[in-house]
């Protein structure tokens, strides 16, 4: 929706008419001038400043748009408004002056954050997506960056639906490899993190930008290799007060269980496999009455026990595990923030508490943050000076959910969740040795996580000279984690431990970051100059310890701290720290309006590289043609904005271990060796796990002085286009990024010795896309009116050169020459399944392959080894590991957006899509839906009952076997899956209260709405490679991504 129609609207019901501002001394005769000012409508438009020009007299228009101002004759009235065009009316002998003030071409003359400096969207080079806040302030989520997923351009943002959880965020697939940080470079109110915004208020933010090429982002140097999200929270406005309280609730359920096999059919699936291998079967929990039909086997029934273990504790049941470990749960949040702002400066508070019951039991995330801030201006508005303070504070329950979305899959329905004497269930003999999922949430619902932290940051500003501000800012980002993990005894079912143990941690990050620029704007006639100059040194220090206990008298949260603890006293801990100090310079040059040039240089000194590579220079230049700006284009009126843009630059990174330098040794003690090389040089000399003599000392790393930057050379082209007055709208990006000298760990040859773990700039990495966006809108006569909009990005990640000592760290087979160079380094890498084997006929034509039979997985014969012992493509008639070759990647072909946005008098409506289209997913579920053979004594889904035999020969699920002798498990094409799909995102219905009610009670605006979100997705459900699973957006054992059903209330004072 219009941004513009929104304020418009919020406007009538927030403004009242305010005292001017002291009116400037003036020895001219003074007049009294009236008025009212509409928008191109007739509406009324409350909240316009009005200025007497060249001085600080002013007022604002009331709740419907009436003013009165006292000026001198000769004076001339300022008219603006955001979203309007300015205006300027001379006073003369008038003593009412009614103004009616037309819209801007929406967009263009928006004021866009770029780092250190502001430009104004029609002057940008880069390639800087605006985030469209109104579009997203309303999604219930505690984390604003999940909310962005398909809605910007080359932003992939991909999360789960556990209330605690994280979002992983990859601008233009990212730039590095080898385990290293893709994350952006998050920057708040001018102060940079990396450490997310889950921990930020989304009510808070006012705008957000993201800074996708190194002519956009150069300007942060070497952290800025993985683009960068720039965030300015709200601030009080001049003129205005006000109160607004926010709150919604949200209704959530898990849609998307997987379908496993139930009790009997967990019988059934073993007795065939057993039938298929000419066996008997048999089964410690099953009886099978059964019969031959000539040559047909035919189940009569199966039998169960009275128990199903031993100790007859456990009577055999139909457990839908999914069901007992999940629930409809409920998101709440309520918002408050209070605001103000006049000409000697402005002030805003806000609190607010999130609560996020997850659709797995006891899954849960509390926040509350605060947030405080102000400005104060001193000196005639010359000096600035103010702070912006985010204080939060998150408990997240500490459940293993990965581990319960597993088990829930794999334990077997037969296995009660509780024992007859009100135990655990658990497995009985004859099964695998897989947790009761249940048992497991239930004792680890007293495990917390907590988290606290402070950021923000103290400012001033002052203006020098007109034109000159100098400006400094002290940053700081603090946070404290704390843990506290509960382990308690049980007996579930053969499972059983006496062992209790209670393990703390806590962690301390500090980082503060002290920045200080000169900004320079100049504007004379047809030039146009904005430079920035200025100094960064950035400090970051962590420490860490935890310590445990066991053997506690009584296992109960209250009790169970250390102190209670009277075994196994183990503590531990460390800490690091590095630093950054940067110069840096940028200067924006516009002439007339059509000609556009921004050159940017940073100098980067990282206390993590050697004194020879210690320092990093990171240029970038862009260039722009504001051809719609030119007089050739005066007759052409359909075209309201054309520019072309082109961009090149260097990036950085440094995400490195901060003792990557040094080689490292240090004495450890001995350690149990049973399951790990005892690399022990240390011994305790008192018996009591404490004091060493050090006997020797170990290697645990070799150093490499001469590491040196990793470098992103980046290249942008893009257009930007509107028509009829930005009806139409849009732009397109071509960009290439090439990352040499990438900074990686990789696997290193025995042969070496013990400490051979080096850092080494050893790979280069190319990633090259484009990015479309396309919008349409119309206002019609009947008062309605629409915005359409899509995005579609593509990327692609080639791996261009790696050493050949590290290509084995990579997908791929070297010794055959097939290498991960060339693809991405996310690819997979496998055999191709050729469909299931139909006839004996079939089995004996095909190659030499191990386990080959019919109903099982027929796999290709690609190539093998020449008379020289080369790898050629050519079938030798044997299947092995020569086979194997790329099946499939990850990163998809592209992703899409598409928003729809409607209003109608005082109702809304957004509709929201977001999907991605050829990303080849592995699908875990897979080894235990489709064979009973790979995890015998586990639970399988429910395709196993569609599996091939002889009656069922156009299934492409194997026949069902008890022993896996055709390496059915191994990778292959088998479970490579279309993982693309279309989700509505988001579905809203808004309604604002009429303006007469909303007076009545004494409120300036009043508006409810009802969300949906995630209500459907459309997979491919046909083909070989269809998705068998039940979301390809989460193709593994994640936090299921539930429906969500909002409603939600604003209310503004």
């Amino acid at each position: 929706m219009m941004k513009l129609i929104k304020l418009k609207k919020a406007g009538k019901g927030i403004f009242i008419v305010l005292l001017s501002l002291l009116s400037t001394v003036s020895f001219a005769q003074q007049a009294t001038v009236s008025g009212n000012v509409t928008d191109s409508n007739g509406e009324s438009l409350p909240g316009v400043t009005i200025i007497e020009k060249g001085t600080t007299n002013g007022t604002i228009t009331g709740i419907d748009g009436d003013y009165t101002i006292s000026v001198s004759t000769d004076a001339t009235l300022v008219f603006s408004f955001v979203g309007m065009l300015k205006q300027e009316i001379a006073v003369g002998n008038q003593t009412t002056i009614n103004v009616q003030l037309n819209e801007e071409a929406i967009g263009l003359d928006q004021i866009v954050v770029t780092g250190y400096q502001t430009q104004k969207k029609t002057d940008l080079t880069g390639a800087i997506s605006v985030v469209e806040m109104d579009e997203v302030k309303e999604t219930p989520t505690g984390n604003a960056i999940k909310a962005l997923q398909g809605r910007v351009a080359g932003l992939y943002v991909t999360t789960d639906g556990n209330p605690g959880s994280f979002a992983t965020v990859r601008i233009r697939g990212g730039s590095t490899m080898g385990g290293g940080s893709n994350d952006p470079l998050y920057i708040i109110d001018g102060v940079p993190t990396t450490g997310g915004i889950e921990q930020l208020n989304p009510n808070d933010i006012e705008s957000m930008q993201v800074l996708k090429d190194a002519s956009a982002a150069s300007i942060y140097g070497s952290r800025a290799n993985n683009g960068v999200i720039l965030i300015t929270t709200k601030k009080g406005k001049e003129g205005v007060s006000k109160v607004e309280f926010s709150s919604y609730a949200t209704i959530q359920q898990y849609t998307s269980k997987l379908d496993v096999l139930n009790t009997y059919d967990r019988g059934y699936v073993n007795w065939q496999a057993a039938i298929n291998d000419g066996l008997t079967p048999t089964s410690s929990i099953y009886k099978y009455d059964w019969h031959l039909d000539g040559d047909n086997a035919v189940l009569d029934r199966i039998l169960l026990p009275e128990y199903i273990d031993p100790a007859q504790t456990m009577r055999p049941a139909d457990t839908r595990w999914y069901d007992e470990i999940s629930q409809t749960s409920l998101i709440q949040s309520y918002n408050l923030t209070i605001s103000n702002g006049n000409e000697r400066g402005s002030s805003l508070i806000s609190l607010n508490y999130y609560n996020h019951d997850g659709i797995i039991k006891e899954t849960n995330s509390n926040k509350i943050t605060a947030r405080i801030n102000s400005d104060y201006n001193f000196w005639d508005g010359k000096l600035k000076v103010g702070e912006n303070l985010n204080v939060s504070k998150i408990y997240n329950a500490e459940i293993p959910t990965g581990d319960v979305m597993y088990l829930a899959l794999v334990q077997q329905p037969v296995v009660p969740v509780n024992s007859v004497d009100g135990g655990w269930g658990g497995p009985a003999p004859g099964m695998t040795d897989r947790h009761n999922p249940v048992r497991l949430i239930e004792q680890n619902k007293h495990n917390k996580g907590k988290s606290s932290r402070i950021f923000g940051n103290i400012y001033a500003d002052l203006e020098l000279i007109k034109g000159l501000h100098f400006r400094t800012s002290y940053g700081v980002d603090y946070t404290q984690t704390y843990r506290r993990k509960m382990d308690y005894s049980y007996v579930s079912g053969f499972l059983i431990s006496d062992i209790n143990r209670t393990t703390t941690s806590q962690s301390h990050n500090l980082s503060w970051t002290w920045t200080n620029t000169l900004n320079y704007k100049f504007e004379k006639e047809k030039h146009n100059l904005d430079v920035v100059a200025g100094t960064e040194a950035i400090k970051y220090e962590d420490e860490w310890f935890w310590a445990s206990r066991e053997g506690f008298v009584l296992e109960d949260p209250d009790y169970m701290y250390l102190d209670a603890g009277t075994e196994k006293v183990l503590n531990g801990g460390g800490g690091s720290g590095n630093s950054l100090f940067s110069i840096f310079a940028k200067a924006n040059y516009v002439y007339d309006s059509k000609y556009l040039f921004s050159a940017t240089l940073r100098r980067d000194g990282s206390s993590r590289f050697g004194k020879d590579n210690l320092y990093g220079i990171f240029p970038a230049f862009s260039l722009g043609w504001r051809i719609s700006e030119e007089n050739f284009m005066e007759s052409v009126s359909s075209v309201s904005n054309l520019k072309l843009r082109a961009g090149w630059g260097i990036t950085g990174n440094q995400q490195i271990s901060n003792e990557a330098i040094y080689s490292i040794y240090r004495t450890d003690y001995g350690v149990d060796p049973t399951w790990v090389f005892d690399s022990g040089t240390a011994y305790d000399i008192m018996g009591m796990d404490t004091g060493t003599l050090p006997s020797g000392f170990r290697k645990i790393r070799e150093g490499n002085p001469l590491l040196k930057w990793e470098e992103a050379n980046q290249t942008n082209f893009g257009i930007d286009f509107g028509f009829f007055d930005q009806a139409i709208y849009g732009s397109i990006d071509y960009f290439f990024k090439e990352t040499k000298d990438i900074l990686i760990e990789p696997p290193y040859l025995a042969v070496k010795g013990e400490g051979g773990n080096q850092w080494v700039n050893g790979a280069t990495l190319e990633n090259r896309g484009w990015e479309v966006v396309f919008g349409y809108r119309k206002d019609f006569a009947s008062g309605l009116s629409m915005d359409l909009s899509a995005n579609v990005s593509s990327y692609k990640r080639e791996v261009t050169y790696l050493p050949d000592e590290v290509l084995t760290g990579y997908p791929g087979d070297p010794a055959t020459d097939k290498t991960v160079i060339g693809h991405s380094d996310l690819v997979h890498f496998g055999y191709i399944a050729d469909g299931i084997f139909q006839n004996q006929g079939e089995v004996d034509a095909h190659a030499e392959q191990t386990g080959k039979g019919v109903g099982r997985i027929r796999y290709k014969d690609i190539g093998g080894l020449d008379a020289e012992g080369n790898f050629v493509y050519e079938p030798d008639g044997v299947v092995d590991a020569l086979d194997r070759t790329w099946i499939g990647d990850p990163n998809p072909d592209f992703e899409y957006g598409l928003n729809a946005s409607f209003s109608y008098k005082n109702f809304d409506l957004n509709i929201f899509f977001q999907g991605i289209y050829g990303a080849d997913v592995y699908n875990e579920y897979k080894h235990l839906t489709d064979f009973t053979s790979i995890w015998q004594g586990t639970n399988f889904g429910s395709r196993t009952l569609d599996a091939w035999s002889p009656n069922n020969t156009g299934s492409t699920i194997p026949m069902l076997t008890l022993t896996d002798t055709n390496n059915e498990n191994r990778g292959s094409t088998y479970f490579i899956e279309n993982g693309s799909y279309l989700k509505l995102r988001n579905l809203q219905l808004g309604y604002n209260l009429p303006k007469n009610l909303v007076n009545k009670a004494k409120l300036s605006s009043a508006r409810i709405y009802l969300q949906g979100q995630n209500l459907f997705t459309i997979k491919d459900s046909k083909g070989s490679d269809q998705f068998t699973g039940v979301d390809p957006e989460s193709p593994g054992f994640a936090y299921p991504i539930p429906a969500s059903y909002t409603i939600g209330v604003n209310l503004t004072f």
